[in-house]
């Protein structure tokens, strides 16, 4: 087994919660790309996080939490800033962020700073989120994609709050059809099928996504489960198990991960219904995320899921 590069954004959350009463900030450390990194350790990967984090009290932080993860440091910046917030309100189904700070600690990852040895030795590459909406970064990312040896998984992960009017969502687009065209997984939430494709079912964006490019396309549906469009079979509904869900915070990040995890443990699938498993398994960890609290710190091992599910 290899490792996986993941690419992206690591900052610290705060969630709005109730405690006693009262409404809170709870302090968790997140960004998608993170949370899917610890969440492939966790699933038994090995994974090195890829971006640049800032230089105060809470990127250390960052960087303990990663290193007690057992998640690679060894493509990590650390750059003049403060670290980006993000506040997270849950008061419908998809978690709503705004985030903070300026220059984004997250955003300042550029091409010259890649380790190439590091990209070109990976199994697996992870790229997307918020770091395609900054110019450095979006080059460094096209950069890492242009050197993968391995497998390429796409998660556009799209944050409307940081979209300035159509333009920014017209050219975000363009971004994720360039990154789908040469993906093996594109994994993406209804959500964000529904703000890049207005008006088009799941299955409709999975096939559109798949005639760019992409080998295998999943997109999420929350309680209802994924859409599944893999080599030629028509795209399928992969149903969820039933939760009690508290907290959806980084279901669809552990989705991605337990992808990945089983990519870097036994490669792609060479069937759909291989898939179909593969997918099944990585609902039943994003079940128990949203059984718990948090992003990164909910995210599960492969014992957790058994023992909540069954082997």
């Amino acid at each position: 087994m290899g490792y996986a590069v993941v690419l992206g954004e690591a900052l610290v959350d705060l969630i709005d919660s109730e405690c006693d009463g009262e409404r809170v900030y709870r302090q968790a450390i997140g960004g998608g790309p993170l949370n899917v990194a610890v969440g492939v350790a966790r699933l038994g990967g090995a994974a090195q996080f890829v971006g640049s984090l800032g230089d105060d009290v809470l990127a250390g932080r960052i960087r303990a939490f990663l290193a007690a993860a057992d998640v690679g440091l060894a493509g990590a910046v650390t750059a003049p800033a403060s670290t980006s917030l993000a506040v997270v309100t849950l008061a419908g189904p998809e978690p709503d962020f705004r985030f903070y700070g300026e220059p984004p600690s997250y955003s300042l990852l550029g091409p010259d700073d890649l380790d190439l040895a590091l990209m070109e030795g990976a199994d697996v590459l992870y790229c997307g989120s918020v770091v395609l909406l900054r110019p450095s970064t979006l080059v460094a990312a096209r950069r890492a994609w242009s050197l993968a040896t391995g497998l390429r998984v796409f998660d556009p992960n799209v944050r409307p709050r940081l979209l300035d009017g159509p333009a920014a969502l017209a050219g975000l687009r363009e971004v994720v059809a360039e990154f789908a065209a040469g993906a093996h997984v594109v994994k993406l939430s209804g959500a964000d099928a529904q703000l890049l494709y207005p008006g088009e079912p799941a299955e409709g964006v999975a096939a559109y996504l798949r005639e760019l490019g992409a080998a295998t396309v999943v997109v999420t549906l929350g309680a209802t489960g994924a859409v599944l469009a893999a080599a030629d079979a028509d795209p399928v509904l992969v149903p969820a198990p039933k939760v009690h869900a508290i907290d959806a915070t980084g279901a669809g990040d552990s989705v991605m991960a337990a992808l990945i995890a089983d990519l870097l443990l036994d490669g792609e699938p060479t069937d759909p219904h291989g898939w179909i498993a593969r997918v099944a398994f990585a609902l039943r960890v994003a079940g128990l995320v949203c059984e718990s609290p948090g992003g990164a710190t909910a995210m599960p091992t492969r014992a957790d899921v058994d023992r909540r599910f069954g082997p």
